[in-house]
């Protein structure tokens, strides 16, 4: 009797031999992956954009295992201050418009433009200031994971105390 078995065709074409996809990302590049299908699906987001003249509106969209979706809209001359996010990492997607980041470095400030599909991914602690200062309305995807619990602000070094002293908690979530 003959113990080999032979399958005709491609096993890995029979769906049911194959590992079941994932159901939430769980890497860097599927988390960056998701940011890029919820912005290819400008009519399930842009419904929900409002726009604000006194502060950056901000929407929770989607969460999962582990992880959360915000939806964000600039007017000319919002931005955040300078911030990081605590444990979370992080992609920034820029939906519409352009939007300024600043980010510290020794001895000077790294300046990059982001506009309309351009992500930033971020490992906690990354600290950055996001700006915009176009004359065109802008509207931003951060997904963070795990969720975000802390974005303690920063100072510039000149307004800082000559003492020691840790980061500011954040009043209110500054996306």
């Amino acid at each position: 009797m003959n113990s080999d078995v032979q399958i005709a065709g491609d096993p890995l074409a029979v769906p049911h031999l194959m590992p079941p996809p994932a159901a939430h990302p769980s890497t860097v590049a599927e988390f960056a992956g998701l940011a890029r299908r919820i912005a290819a699906d400008r009519a399930a987001w842009a419904p929900l954009v409002r726009y604000d003249a006194v502060s950056r509106w901000y929407h929770r969209l989607r969460t999962g295992p582990g992880y959360e979706v915000w939806l964000l809209s600039w007017v000319p001359g919002q931005g955040s201050e300078p911030h990081d996010h605590g444990r979370s990492s992080g992609v920034l997607t820029v939906l519409q418009g352009t939007l300024t980041e600043s980010q510290a470095a020794p001895g000077a400030t790294v300046r990059r433009r982001l506009g309309e599909g351009d992500q930033r991914v971020f490992a906690p602690g990354y600290a950055h200031e996001v700006v915009n200062e176009s004359l065109e309305p802008a509207v931003s995807l951060h997904v963070y994971f795990p969720g975000l619990t802390e974005m303690p602000l920063h100072r510039p070094a000149a307004d800082r105390p000559r003492c020691a002293e840790g980061p500011r908690p954040a009043a209110a979530p500054v996306r």
